[in-house]
């Protein structure tokens, strides 16, 4: 175990220094960007389900909606910052419209219903993980 912390702290440090980042916030993001992945790919087919159904809302088609607007949302923002959220929000619906074969009212829907998921979600999570009162002391301040 020493062995594998200090070859990590190593390494840690070699990033450090020839590339400017700790190697610590890269697993941070990975994990975090994980985590969401799979959190959103539920929440878009529970969503998907209830209002195009289960023929159309299919669970890959949930992944792939998750996986590109995460990443395409990410880089909208990323080199457009006041305009890139409105370009994320619009690439989420077309990938919605796309995938699950509606229309922009159905996918409105979708993304007003996914928001709702995801935040309770993010509420059962919190309450789960011991974080529940910070949580909502954060939504309410």
């Amino acid at each position: 175990m020493w062995l594998f912390a200090s070859k990590a702290f190593t390494a840690n440090q070699i990033m450090q220094k020839w590339l400017g980042f700790e190697f610590s916030r890269l697993w941070f993001a990975l994990t975090v960007f994980i985590v969401n992945l799979i959190v959103m790919t539920f929440v878009f087919y529970i969503a998907g389900i209830i209002v195009v159904g289960r023929k159309r809302a299919l669970f890959s088609d949930a992944f792939v909606i998750s996986l590109l607007g995460s990443i395409i949302g990410a880089l909208c923002t990323l080199f457009f910052p006041v305009i890139g959220i409105l370009l994320a929000l619009l690439v989420w619906l077309v990938l919605i419209r796309h995938y699950y074969e509606t229309g922009w009212l159905g996918a409105i829907a979708v993304g007003i219903l996914a928001i709702i998921i995801y935040v309770v979600v993010l509420i059962i999570l919190a309450i789960l993980m011991g974080l529940g009162l910070l949580f909502l002391w954060s939504l309410l301040a």
